[in-house]
């Protein structure tokens, strides 16, 4: 069995370049694997590996400047969900593109997940999904608005143009892990908003900590590790992710006429070149054929 530590924690790192090499050198001391995003205003990702390992990774993490109080979110599976480790320097740990915005400054009012119900069901109350199209297609809470964006980056003006939409109401919003509302509380507030509330913790939590029978949830979360999407209890869903375009891809998906495994997906179908297509259908016949040695291929 697998510990997966989902976590993000907005600090200044005076030298965050500096942090990567020991990150990476300890999680392959610790077989750990998985994604870790570091940049100036702080650190994101999810990794995998043992329990010992996640906690040695976590603890040291728990070190860096400012990460006393880091807090993560974890799930489990019975299979290593990523091929590799990966340690990566960036602007920004989630991509806004608003220079000025700031969660270390303020950010919205946060409701627990056995609060959440009663929020998003009050008449005054808008919720918004901030994550990207192919996440919200798969999965959402009931009556929550979808701006049907490719990227985060694109959400500052679809909140220009559709702000008008939200007059008199508090706004609730939500995303996986809670990430991305830290940004985009703060952006609706630096706008003028006055009441603003995120889900803390993300669906994870509340996916975690909400029994089915009183969820108002519908659908699976997507997750970015090769389970593709959880459910209730965080237990793997029923979704496998296209080879092509890494969107989710339903059950209802792979009995369309466009799918086929690791090479195409009826989202995707007008996206690639044949020499794309091409490429794609020998990976996946070479991770055919690595599964049938017993291997992992990293491509999978």
């Amino acid at each position: 069995m697998f510990t997966i530590a989902a976590l993000y924690h907005f600090t200044r790192f005076p030298d965050y370049a500096a942090l990567r090499g020991p990150l990476i050198d300890l999680c392959a001391a610790q077989g750990v694997k998985g994604s870790l995003l570091l940049a100036a205003e702080g650190i994101n990702g999810t990794i995998a590996g043992t329990r010992a390992g996640i906690d040695t990774v976590l603890a040291h993490i728990r070190t860096l400047p400012g990460c006393t109080d880091l807090e993560w979110k974890e799930s489990f599976a019975d299979k290593m969900p990523f091929g590799r480790m990966k340690v990566r320097l960036k602007r920004e740990i989630v991509t806004m593109g608003v220079p000025d915005v700031d969660p270390k400054a303020r950010v919205g009012h946060y409701v627990i997940a056995a609060d959440w119900n009663d929020l998003i069901s009050q008449p005054d109350v808008a919720v918004i999904d901030t994550r990207n199209d192919y996440e919200v297609a798969i999965g959402t809470f009931t009556g929550a608005v979808d701006p049907a964006t490719r990227s985060f980056r694109e959400f500052p003006q679809w909140w220009e143009e559709n702000r008008d939409r939200f007059h008199n109401k508090r706004i609730a919003m939500f995303c996986t892990g809670g990430i991305r509302c830290e940004k985009s509380t703060n952006y609706l507030l630096s706008q003028g908003v006055e009441d603003v509330f995120h889900l803390k913790g993300g669906i994870l939590k509340y996916l975690e900590d909400v029994p089915q029978d009183q969820s108002l949830w519908q659908g699976e979360c997507y997750v970015f590790d090769s389970r593709v999407s959880v459910g209730h209890g965080l237990i793997p869903g029923q979704n496998d992710s296209c080879g092509a375009c890494r969107r989710p891809v339903t059950p209802e998906g792979r009995a369309h006429a466009a799918y086929e495994r690791g090479v195409c997906c009826a989202a995707c179908a007008g996206e690639y070149q044949p020499e794309d297509r091409a490429r794609f259908r020998e990976r996946q016949r070479q991770m055919d054929l690595a599964r049938a040695r017993g291997e992992t291929h990293l491509g999978g």
